[in-house]
This record gives C-alpha cells, structure tokens and sequence, in this order.
C-alpha cells in the first residue's frame, strides 16, 4: 500500500526540521519590514511541497552531508518569491486560506521582499560552491520568469491553444520542481542517466501538480483550496480545463460564455453554468487524466533508481499530486 502524506513527513521530519530551522535563519534582515513580511510568509501555513520534494530526492540518492538543506531552502524562496509577485500581478486576495502578502503589507512591499527572496537564494547557491548548481538553478529561474510572462501574454486569450497551455505551467510550475529533482543527483554526483531519470520525474511531476490545481479551481470551495473559489476563471485564465470544455461546447452560445468569459474575465458570474459545461463536456475528466498520464510518466522515469523508503515516497508523492481532484 502507497505511503500516505502523513508517513512521508515522518520519513523526512528530521531534514525538515533542519530545512525549516535554515529558512527562518536565512529571512533575518536589519530591516524591520523584511523581517515582518518574511515572518508572516513563512509562517503561512504552505506545505512545503518543493522543500520536501528535494529532501527526498537527494535521500533517494543516498547523499552524505547537508547540502540537500540549503538546496531545500533555496527552492522553498525562489518558489516563494514567484507567490509575492504573482500575487501582485494577479491582485490576488487570499492564498493558502489567508491574506495575500501584498493584501497586508501592500504590492510594494510585496515586489521588494520578493526581490529580497530572489537575491538571498543566488547568496545560499554560492555557498554550495557548485558552479553546475548555479547554472541549472539560474536557468530555471529565467525560464520561471519567462513561464510568468507567457502566462501573462495567455490571459484574456480564448486562441490559446494546448501546447501554449502546456509550455506556460512547464514554465511556471514543473521546471522547478524539475530542477530540484535534477539537483539531488547533480549534489551526490550521479552519472548522467540517474540525473536525467531525476530531472524527468520532477518535470512531470510538477506538470501532473498543476494540472491538478487547475482543476480544483474548478470543484472545490475557498475553504479546501486556500484560495477564492473561481479565481482562474476570474482572471480570464485559459486553463485547460476551461479550454477543454469551449472545445467540445455543444450548444455555440456555450462556446461563446466561455470564449466571453476568457476575454473579459467577467466568467466567475456564469461560474455555475461554466461548471455544467465542463461536466458535460468531460473536460475535468479530461484534465485528471491528462495529470494521470504524468503521474505514471513521473513514476517510470524512476526505474533506474534503486529502492529505498525514499523512493517509495517519492512515488506516492506522485499519486498523492492528483488524489487531491478525486
């Protein structure tokens, strides 16, 4: 029987408890409002996802010191400062069931204690001394960046098509899990096949992950998903889901809400009717399966790796990633 979430976090307490202990250390700053907003952001009540990801995998690749740490902690802030800006990008009010940042402390802080977050990692990559870890990290950093902006030119656009869909969540979401699984290979020295099996299970693990956050948008409440219900539709957000169901829309005044509804992101109104739609047109069903195939894509590509209890949570990490929509 697949690890549950509750014995992963068992598995990996020690390492998070250090990783944790690491972050609060490394958001101290003379300056009093970095202090408060970096208090309250970690402090957020976040799952830790990313951080817990990257502990397992250099576990799963045996590693001897404490590099996996600050590795873990690293992507906990790039992760962390992409939020703050996207939450000001997207006038986002409530994440994780609280307030934005940016809706206590205002955008301004918000963007600099962002930029802070950003420089304080590229600090952290140095002391590994790795210059191979600096050149994936500060790829992958673009290439968020660049996910960010892409998703950006998406919105308000029902002509998205699938692949722009797909190139936007690798960018935004899967390309850093992807690198903190490539990473705990490149940190224990692995030969090339193990690195690149690491670096596609990251890859779609994180895409099967956001799949699945896209469709919770669609079939839970504020309350489950620690964000307003509808958002993505709110913001004219062509998700796939979204996608899907104007696609395979039966009636054409359905075609024309939703195509409506992307462009002005007037949609949470119809938020009901878009809900049938999708229904009808199996576009959640659609979406999960979509997920499931990079779940399974996630899971093979760790055949090279040896077993270990870190392996075996590493593949139930990949189908906790999508039981979160069933």
């Amino acid at each position: 029987m697949p690890m549950d979430l509750d014995e992963i976090r068992a598995l990996t307490r020690d390492d998070m408890q250090a990783v944790n202990t690491l972050i609060q250390d490394q958001v101290d700053s003379d300056v009093a409002l970095i202090n408060q907003l970096g208090f309250y952001i970690v402090n957020s009540g976040g799952k830790r996802l990313r951080p817990l990801l990257t502990v397992l995998a250099a576990r799963a690749m045996d590693i001897d010191n404490d590099d996996h740490h600050t590795l873990a902690a690293i992507i906990e802030f790039i992760h962390t400062a992409t939020l703050l800006h996207d939450d000001v990008v997207d006038e986002s009010t409530l994440r994780r069931g609280r307030e934005t940042a940016n809706a206590i402390f205002g955008n301004q802080a918000s963007v600099l204690v962002g930029d802070f977050l950003y420089t304080r990692s590229f600090q952290m990559m140095v002391s590994l001394k790795r210059m191979r870890v600096m050149e994936i990290l500060s790829e992958a950093t673009n290439q968020i960046a660049e996910g960010e902006v892409l998703q950006l030119m998406n919105c308000n656009d029902p002509d998205t098509n699938e692949q722009r869909y797909f190139d936007v969540i690798y960018g935004k979401t899967a390309r850093l899990f992807e690198a903190a699984t490539q990473l705990s290979a490149v940190l224990t020295d692995q030969p090339e096949p193990i690195e690149r099996a690491m670096q596609d299970y990251g890859k779609h693990l994180g895409t099967a992950f956001q799949l699945a956050d896209d469709i919770i948008d669609y079939v839970s409440d504020s309350d489950e998903m620690g964000k307003n219900a509808g958002d993505d539709l709110a913001e004219g957000k062509p998700t796939l889901p979204l996608l899907y169901a104007m696609w395979n829309a039966q009636q054409r005044e359905d075609t024309v809400l939703i195509r409506d509804a992307i462009e002005n992101a007037n949609g949470l109104q119809h938020l009901t009717r878009i809900q049938t739609i999708m229904h009808d047109t199996g576009a959640l069903d659609y979406t999960r399966a979509r997920a499931e195939e990079e779940v399974t894509m996630a899971i093979n590509s760790l055949d090279p790796i040896p077993d270990s209890p870190f392996k075996q949570a590493l593949i139930a990490l990949a189908h906790l990633s999508v039981e979160r929509t069933s």
